[in-house]
């Protein structure tokens, strides 16, 4: 069993770390595949309420590992396709993670404990929330490999502060600490490093026993609201609401007879 991601149940939270803190939780091509089956197993598990994904050491994530054969040249092959397409393959099902902590039903945190860069700039935007230690810094640093983007970045980013401070973080490729990242919108709360893992956690627990339900269609009209027209979204929020108040209902009626 590989111990390059760690995963811990606490009462209701999952915590989902990424362990290569001897390279700031850069993504290898097996932490990556190991990664888009935890979070796909924090999203299916019922007794998850909410997930919280966070590095090792002194790092958040650093971006893909180049050095793990992140150039390197895949032999075409009849059967799967050219090098392109399996390329293209194997990295879009890596990028299944940011999908699932984007679409997931439940609330997700990116617990920001040092550097990202990269892939973990997909990863931390995919999340709900952003809780950064002061220790934090911020660069999309795709530039620097002469490459575009990926794990959703692009599509996080430009959601997150607007499309003219995306195109500032994307072309210029300046790092930002953490004040500026928290200063431009693209952290939710700015904590002291000694402070941020129980302030990330008490946030957690409040949402993994708070109302799961109302959490559920909540998450699903914000969803919705990024691309869709105001009549659908007007639609949808109505039956959402109907669906969440009668579910939440039937639920606060079965914690009753049970207590």
């Amino acid at each position: 069993m590989s111990d390059l991601v760690l995963t811990e149940d606490d009462g209701g939270v999952r915590i989902i770390t990424l362990n290569r803190p001897d390279r700031l939780n850069a993504l290898s091509t097996e932490l990556m595949a190991i990664l888009a089956d935890e979070v796909a197993d924090a999203a299916r598990d019922a007794s998850v309420g909410c997930v919280v994904i966070t590095g090792a050491g002194r790092g958040f994530c650093s971006g893909g590992d180049i050095q793990d054969g992140g150039s390197s040249v895949v032999a075409p092959n009849s059967q799967v396709g050219s090098r392109i397409e399996q390329r293209f393959a194997g990295l879009r099902g890596n990028m299944e993670t940011a999908k699932l902590l984007h679409e997931m039903p439940k609330p997700t945190i990116a617990m920001v404990n040092g550097p990202v860069a990269g892939a973990g700039v997909g990863i931390a935007g995919a999340c709900d929330l952003r809780f950064a230690g002061r220790s934090a810094t911020f660069i999309t640093a795709f530039d620097k490999i002469g490459a575009s983007g990926d794990f959703g970045s692009s599509w996080f980013l430009s959601k997150i502060v607007g499309t003219a401070v995306a195109r500032e973080l994307f072309l210029l490729g300046e790092k930002l600490s953490a004040e500026d990242a928290f200063a431009k919108g693209i952290y939710t709360r700015l904590l002291d490093d000694d402070a941020l893992r129980a302030e990330t956690l008490k946030v957690a627990h409040r949402l993994a026993n708070g109302p799961r339900m109302a959490y559920r269609y909540m998450k699903q009209n914000l969803n919705n609201a990024e691309d869709w027209s105001f009549e659908a979204q007007f639609d949808t929020e109505a039956l959402n609401m109907g669906l969440s108040t009668q579910a939440s209902a039937l639920i606060r009626r079965e914690q009753q007879k049970d207590g």
